[in-house]
């Protein structure tokens, strides 16, 4: 984490900086933590941060989602460098929101644009992404809320176990895992019919379920380079032995005991290079964190999801 955090302040010059991280959980300690140790730094600000973030770093009440009270704050304390820990400022548009405002737009901020966000902020979109790219993934559909019918039409053709997916931001919720018909139609009513996740659930993307193992890996990029992070497995189910409805992440991991060289290897060169030069290729701004969450079959690995943040 240290290293991550003097490379993150590195590109800025050689000077002492003060940094506003966004965010309020885990991640965002953790950051704030390691970010306050580096050399570089000033000074850690954590907008609003929590009782851990206040150890490393002075906690503030802003926000994320409030741009104009981000950027009151930003201004009033010189802030040098902005870290966007959370994906929903990332989805609203943060980094865009410096880039074009003449007063903000010197200050980087490490994050994706919005349209790079939307790897995140669609299951559709990122399964569109990886389409065009050749990246692989599970074979799925999309339906909204008009389409109930058809959706359970399609559901009934492929059968279960099968997964449907809230096409926008859920808090890692918003995946059901369904083993037979019954939890598959239950979902999907929960999702379109009962509004479940709200406007997240206006569509879903149902997915060929794919029997492996899940991992997580992560890379920094600046939109030309990356560079690979330790990979991770976390868990997600909220029940004992692995059961029941998916939550934002219950544990996890690193490194990953079954990631072995030669399969980072594949990994690197059929999802992690694409990706890079996929975005890269359609005009794609990205510069920040990119998360590839995995499964592993056999020997092969399928992107289940992407994440524009850790």
């Amino acid at each position: 984490m240290r290293r991550r955090c003097i490379y993150i302040c590195g590109l800025l010059k050689q000077r002492l900086v003060k940094v506003l991280v966004l965010g309020s959980g885990g991640r965002e300690h953790a950051l704030a933590h390691s970010i306050s140790k580096s050399p570089l730094c000033e000074r850690v600000f954590i907008a609003p941060g929590n009782g851990g973030t206040g150890q490393v770093g002075e906690n503030v009440a802003v926000n994320p989602e409030n741009f104009e009270a981000v950027k009151l704050f930003v201004i009033n304390n010189k802030i040098d460098f902005v870290v966007v820990g959370p994906e929903a400022p990332l989805v609203a548009g943060i980094s865009d929101f410096f880039s074009n405002d003449n007063e903000l737009k010197h200050i980087p901020v490490f994050g994706p644009k919005k349209l790079g966000a939307m790897l995140e902020g669609s299951k559709a979109f990122a399964k569109t992404f990886m389409q065009k790219h050749g990246i692989p993934t599970a074979k799925y559909a999309e339906f909204n809320g008009e389409q109930l019918d058809e959706a359970h039409a399609y559901l009934r053709e492929q059968g279960a176990p099968i997964v449907i997916k809230a096409d926008g931001l859920a808090a890692g919720k918003g995946v059901r895992v369904c083993f037979t018909n019954e939890e598959a139609t239950e979902a999907l009513n929960d999702i379109l019919a009962d509004k479940m996740y709200g406007e997240a659930g206006a569509s879903v993307v149902i997915e060929e379920f794919l029997e492996g193992i899940e991992l997580s890996v992560f890379a920094i990029t600046d939109g030309n380079t990356y560079t690979l992070l330790p990979n991770a497995k976390d868990y997600k189910r909220v029940g004992e032995g692995d059961t029941g409805l998916n939550t934002g992440g219950m544990g996890a991991i690193s490194p990953v005991p079954f990631a072995s060289q030669e399969f980072m290897a594949h990994v690197t060169k059929t999802i992690v290079e694409p990706t890079i030069k996929g975005l890269k290729n359609d005009g794609i701004d990205y510069k920040g964190f990119l998360y590839f969450g995995l499964m592993k079959v056999g020997d092969e690995a399928f992107v289940i999801e992407y994440n524009a943040r850790m």
